[in-house]
């Protein structure tokens, strides 16, 4: 038997799924070239088309808090339980709290 592979999106095929209007298009400029402040609370919506800047899936549909700025990437703080995650993203795989989440 040939091991199940254990990589970076393993098991996303229905997590990371796109809607039917949606395959192949890139995310909305008015998301990616948005400026984010310290403070402000974001949703985490994985963008499948987009690979860089990409959290891991288990953080898929959180809400954080934006730290702070390093690079292209946004500093954000998630809760899991009783403990604070810190993740590295870009805004391709944000949203405003007051936008609704596409998913």
């Amino acid at each position: 038997m040939v091991k199940a592979p254990k990589g970076y999106r393993h098991r996303t095929r229905k997590l990371f799924k796109k809607n039917v209007r949606e395959k192949g298009s890139i995310p909305p400029l008015s998301l990616v070239l948005r400026e984010y402040k310290e403070g402000e609370k974001v949703h985490i919506v994985i963008n499948p088309s987009v690979h860089k800047g990409m959290p891991y899936r288990r953080f898929h549909g959180k809400t954080g808090v934006v730290l702070g700025k390093r690079g292209k990437a946004y500093i954000v703080k998630v809760m899991m339980g009783d403990k604070e995650k810190i993740l590295f993203v870009r805004p391709e795989h944000m949203r405003p709290l007051n936008i609704p989440q596409a998913q």
